[in-house]
């Protein structure tokens, strides 16, 4: 591979697995990132550690929402493909700061399409996110449902970015996807999530809270499937802008989680039910057909698999923090261990 991407948010969660792999096919790298403090940022520090030691690797701290900067570093590398992950995340967090998730999610949006447009770049991948449907009454959610219904700032974010790459798409002759992922995890997700969340709680014996009684039932992906969706998308030939949903297609109650948590931990659980949070939904579920017909898409990583994934990789990092100083990997920043 001799393909030069641009990531940006490429030193958070998904971005840092994208980048493993793409550093691994032998692609060139220019990652862009904020490191906000949404979490902490030693965390993605950490992430970038292993990416500084190749030399097909660029590291650009930058903010999405500096127009003349996205203008620059796009116009300075060239780009063949630019993988837009960066934005501000969380459903809760966004009813709190609406602004600030127009600001990143759409403003920042706009800076790299117009990066994009004026650098000449030919493909444009959009992170996009399964919080677009809301409280859709059509099962499963696919990418021709007429009616969206988004039920926080965060959603309705991600649907205007959708919005102004189909228009740039369009406008300007490149090609585009949006990719609607479905609650995603694994290693290095971020500590606010259910799973990191829950993990962490049961590891140091302490109760978990459930919101809601439990019945909700989300799409869980395992980010090594959500990569080779990007991926995909990044690689296949199609024409003006697509939307993707990129799941599991086996929705799973919150119960069920803990229960393959409980079973991956070998810890059992204490729970706790709270009431249902502003913005979250009754259900998510994928229809993957499009994705798996036009990008050859299949997701391989059970909810188990991923599931005992994740703890392997809590055992390891206990076990890299356990290490002195000058054992860690070069570059490495120590952070708290990612539950």
């Amino acid at each position: 591979m001799h393909k030069r991407y641009l990531v940006t948010g490429g030193a958070g969660f998904i971005g840092s697995h994208l980048i493993d792999s793409l550093l691994q096919a032998g692609a060139e790298v220019v990652c862009i990132d904020a490191f906000h403090d949404y979490y902490d940022p030693s965390r993605k520090r950490a992430n970038v550690g292993r990416h500084l030691v190749h030399d097909r690797y660029r590291l650009v701290e930058a903010d999405i929402r500096d127009a003349g900067r996205m203008r620059s570093l796009v116009a300075e590398h060239r780009p063949e493909v630019i993988v837009h992950l960066a934005a501000r995340a969380g459903v809760r967090a966004s009813i709190q700061e609406p602004y600030l998730y127009q600001e990143v999610n759409v403003g920042g949006t706009l800076n790299l399409l117009e990066a994009a447009r004026c650098a000449g770049v030919k493909k444009f991948i959009n992170a996009s996110s399964s919080s677009v449907y809301g409280e859709n009454p059509k099962i499963p959610f696919a990418e021709t449902d007429a009616l969206l219904c988004p039920t926080s700032p965060y959603a309705a974010s991600k649907l205007s970015a959708e919005a102004l790459v189909h228009v740039y798409a369009r406008q300007y002759g490149f090609t585009a996807a949006s990719l609607r992922f479905f609650t995603v995890y694994g290693p290095r997700q971020r500590p606010d999530m259910a799973i990191s969340k829950f993990s962490s709680l049961m590891l140091r014996g302490k109760p978990i809270e459930i919101y809601g009684d439990g019945t909700a039932r989300r799409d869980f992906t395992y980010v090594e499937d959500i990569v080779r969706g990007i991926r995909l998308a990044a690689d296949v030939e199609f024409c003006g802008h697509q939307l993707f949903n990129l799941g599991c297609a086996e929705p799973v109650k919150l119960t069920e989680l803990v229960d393959e948590l409980e079973r991956a931990l070998a810890i059992k659980a204490e729970r706790l039910y709270g009431p249902t949070q502003p913005g979250d939904v009754p259900l998510t579920y994928s229809d993957i057909s499009k994705a798996r017909r036009i990008l050859g898409y299949v997701p391989q990583v059970s909810l188990r698999q991923g599931l005992q994934r994740f703890a392997r990789s809590l055992s390891d990092q206990a076990q890299l923090h356990s290490l002195p100083p000058q054992s860690l990997p070069l570059a490495f920043e120590p952070a708290q261990m990612a539950l």
